[in-house]
């Protein structure tokens, strides 16, 4: 009797399409070149959406953001949707399923208790043994308040995560020492070599329960969601990840200034804006300082941010690689695919811009993608544009289950090639009580460009990214590229006609 296969899928928080070994700009993940060795990289694997939640809402439901409600964070999937979705797929078919990490599929920060276990307000209603389900899996060991996230909550307003760091490593102390910087300092203040001992960062303990997941396998087979929260910024990493990379050897962004003239209205309406620290909170800001922006990013600083955060992916690819050696070791890793993705980008320095927001350069936009497993042919590399809502398509197809509709195709036609793609699709409702602008913002992915559309306004922007990688020049209003620009308004138009009203807003993360 033939064993149904293991689907085991990997996702990071804010990690740049560029950001692996394979893609040759100097960050070492061995591990996951090893993935792609094996198996397949899509090269032009896009985010549905570039804020986390939304993104992750996508990936679970196979469903673009229009057409599952969460069009930004601090909106609540509807619980129907989301436990037909990946792990409610999974296990009507008899699979054990998991969700290890950073879920953020539910609000964090909001307004009024949710009665959700990830909301602030209500993770006290949730016992220290607590294992789900949640979001159609069965079993979670979740964390709360990842390193990045500024204020220790003793437990019970706590996750899985929480309360081991408390029961084993002194809770705030640990918490503490992750906020403590190791001299010599850094010269950005979102990013720092972090003073918290290796072992107690978020990372290691992710490993670790994936570890005993497999480990202790029975007879079902797995589906599991094992989600790191790197290299979400602030930008910390425990030694020896923080001393990975010298400043001197990473490549930086190209032109990291600002530059706000022949970009759509807003561009500098989102930079300029000073009202979101307030609105938003600082859990991600430093002094209210908000988007990364506290001046002009000089070199030293751009430097530091970069040689942190390839080493914070350099210390998530450890982890990655012991869970490969884990399924190698058990027997299971010939039977397992192994997916591995990121929620969305990261700006990085391009174009003068930290962290994330509605100018989708190709940074933010585009995200890893791996895939490695029985059937699938070794060291292929994939151009046709797609994205991270095939996830629950493409693993459906691949375990012979049926996928609950949605605008994810699998990707099994594309390395067959039997299939070819145009164009892959993101969306964003953006709002001004978040992000200084109200739009509805779509973009499409084709193989050459990238055009973004507010719908609101007819507004858009067009970049041939074949003759002009780094975005310096908005071709909508060239008549050279006229004929270009219906192709892509087309590819926008084409997207089914099965929108649903927004979910109501609940807080703001």
């Amino acid at each position: 009797m033939t064993r149904k296969p293991n689907v085991i899928l990997i996702s990071t928080d804010q990690q740049r399409g560029d950001c692996i070994g394979a893609e040759g700009r100097g960050v070492r993940t061995p591990n996951l070149d090893r993935i792609g060795q094996a198996g397949v990289r899509f090269s032009r694997c896009i985010t549905p959406h570039p804020m986390c939640q939304a993104a992750r809402a996508s990936i679970l439901t196979g469903k673009l953001p229009y057409s599952h409600g969460v069009r930004d964070n601090g909106r609540d999937l509807d619980e129907a949707l989301a436990a037909a979705g990946l792990g409610g797929t999974f296990g009507k078919a008899g699979y054990a399923t998991h969700f290890i990490g950073k879920a953020h599929l539910s609000s964090q920060q909001t307004f009024a208790p949710t009665g959700r276990p990830e909301c602030y307000k209500s993770a006290g209603d949730f016992a220290p043994d607590w294992r789900g389900s949640y979001m159609g899996f069965d079993d979670v060991q979740l964390m709360l308040r990842p390193h990045h996230h500024t204020q220790w909550y003793a437990p019970p307003e706590a996750l899985h995560y929480e309360y081991w760091l408390d029961l084993h490593g002194g809770g705030q102390r640990r918490w503490d020492r992750a906020k403590d910087r190791l001299t010599p300092d850094t010269a950005h203040f979102q990013a720092w070599r972090s003073a918290l001992e290796a072992p107690w960062h978020s990372s290691p303990w992710i490993g670790d329960r994936a570890i005993e997941m497999i480990d202790n396998k029975d007879d079902r087979p797995l589906m599991a969601w094992v989600s790191f929260p790197d290299p979400h910024p602030p930008f910390l990493a425990p030694q020896p990840w923080c001393d990975s990379y010298t400043p001197e050897e990473v490549t930086i962004a190209r032109h990291p200034e600002l530059d706000l003239e022949n970009r759509p209205w807003w561009h500098r309406a989102f930079v300029e804006d000073r009202a979101r620290p307030i609105k938003q909170g600082a859990e991600h800001n430093a002094g209210g300082i908000d988007w990364g922006q506290k001046g002009e990013l000089t070199d030293a600083a751009l430097r530091d941010i970069t040689r942190i955060y390839f080493g914070m992916i350099s210390a998530v690819d450890h982890e990655v690689g012991r869970i490969l050696h884990a399924l190698e070791t058990a027997g299971e890793l010939d039977n397992t695919y192994v997916i591995f993705i990121s929620d969305h980008g990261e700006w990085l320095g391009d174009h003068g811009l930290l962290l994330k927001g509605p100018m989708l350069y190709d940074g933010l936009l585009r995200v890893p993608c791996l895939i490695r497993g029985p059937g699938i042919p070794g060291g292929r590399v994939i151009e046709d544009p797609v994205g991270t809502v095939d996830v629950l398509a493409t693993a459906a197809d691949l375990a012979g289950l049926p996928a609950p509709e949605g605008h994810g195709r699998s990707w099994r036609g594309l390395w067959t090639g039997h299939e070819s793609r145009d164009f892959a699709l993101s969306e964003y409702e953006v709002d001004s009580q978040r992000s200084a602008v109200d739009m509805d913002l779509v973009t499409v992915r084709s193989a050459r460009c990238r055009m973004s559309m507010d719908l609101r306004t007819g507004t858009c922007e067009l970049y041939d990214l074949h003759d002009d990688p780094d975005e310096m020049v908005n071709r909508f209003d060239d008549p050279a590229y006229a004929a270009v620009r219906r192709e892509h308004t087309d590819m926008i138009r084409s997207r089914p006609d099965d929108r649903i009203p927004a979910a109501p807003r609940v807080g703001w993360h």
